[in-house]
């Protein structure tokens, strides 16, 4: 485990320019990657010779047993106890990450540190760089990301005994976060999607009081969190019947989802997989009608670099893990979205999800 760790750390501090610069963390998220402990409200200093995590008395403890490689002190004056590490490894330049911090907050540390003679900056190069590093997985991570995939299909699979006439699109998503939670994710990776009827036209639905009707499509767009690590599935199905439009338009969606699957290899660019879905669904006559990338990378965020869509200037590389999710949405009649997330491998691809992608009519 130091070996990962020492070599997430080393990443971040070859992206030093000198001797007398350090970086400075604040995002939760990006502090839990360099140092293990996740969701700390703490700040993270990484100088040239060591890093240190400073924390409250409420996360000392607990900060103490969960890092790697990493001294963690419990402050009492944050400004004052970071310039002094600081100062100590000679450090004359602190960059902070730019859109991880608010400007009241970055605005407060750099008045107290320039008052110290520090020069501080918000490096937006700097969240690029994290994010580029954060996006290739190492094992642990993939192993992570594919045991929080497992606890949501089981409890997908549960819950799908459930859809049945007369239930609530809330009530299908308490339960599947119960299931989620209760095979061992910590909790779901976002706000559920369990929408049913012409609610399924919306991408991003949110579950209320409509009921599930024969004849509906019910969209499932859901995900665990296993040791902070996220999933990311959708699957669309028909209750008790499906007419042949909406038969043809799963069928459309399906193909330019297996097309964006092929694409996915080392070295292809993000916009060509999004294009090989796009052009599917273009092709069909319902181009305008899928109005959102294609996918988007997740690890310890449900959405992290990088971005498959058509602006992208990203390139696949082997360990990122992925999502394919093109959709088609017909307002006020339904929408189809069939979504599989993805880890990039030395020649090609490995499918995390295993759940059966034809059409299922319950």
């Amino acid at each position: 485990m130091n070996e990962i760790f020492d070599k997430r750390i080393s990443s971040l501090k070859s992206l030093l320019n000198s001797s007398d610069e350090a970086f400075v963390l604040t995002s939760d998220v990006n502090i839990g990657y360099f140092s293990g402990f996740l969701r700390s409200e703490g700040v993270m200093l990484v100088t040239e010779s060591e890093s240190v995590l400073f924390v409250d008395f409420r996360y000392y403890e607990a900060a103490e047993k969960a890092c790697v490689g990493c001294r963690v002190v419990c402050f009492k004056e944050l400004v004052s106890e970071l310039a002094q590490a600081a100062e100590k490894n000679g450090v004359k330049l602190l960059r902070f990450e730019a859109s991880n911090i608010s400007v009241k907050r970055y605005e407060a540390f750099k008045k107290e540190l320039e008052a110290k003679s520090f020069e501080c900056v918000a490096d937006s190069k700097l969240d690029s760089k994290i994010n580029e590093i954060r996006s290739v997985k190492d094992e642990t991570e993939l192993d992570k990301i594919q045991t929080a995939q497992m606890i949501a299909e089981n409890a997908f699979l549960e819950t799908l005994n459930f859809v049945k006439p007369g239930v609530k699109e809330r009530e299908l998503a308490a339960r599947l976060e119960f299931l989620m939670k209760q095979y061992g994710a910590e909790k779901a990776s976002f706000d559920l999607i369990t929408i049913t009827g012409k609610k399924t036209s919306l991408p991003h639905g949110v579950p209320g009081d409509d009921i599930v009707r024969t004849g509906d499509f019910v969209t499932f767009d859901f995900g665990a969190i296993y040791d902070g690590y996220c999933s990311d599935t959708t699957r669309t199905v028909a209750v008790g019947r499906a007419t042949e439009e909406m038969k043809t338009v799963y069928d459309i969606v399906l193909k330019a989802q297996l097309a964006a699957l092929e694409a996915i290899k080392p070295g292809a660019a993000c916009k060509d997989v999004d294009g090989a879905a796009r052009k599917i669904i273009e092709s069909a006559g319902y181009g305008e009608y899928f109005g959102h990338s294609a996918g988007h990378g997740v690890g310890l965020e449900i959405h992290e670099a990088p971005a498959v869509s058509p602006k992208s200037e990203a390139v696949l590389k082997s360990g990122m893990v992925i999502t394919d999710e093109p959709g088609i949405y017909l307002p006020d009649k339904f929408g189809v979205r069939i979504e599989d997330m993805v880890c990039v491998t030395d020649d090609g691809y490995d499918n995390y999800v295993n759940l059966s992608k034809e059409l299922i009519i319950l």
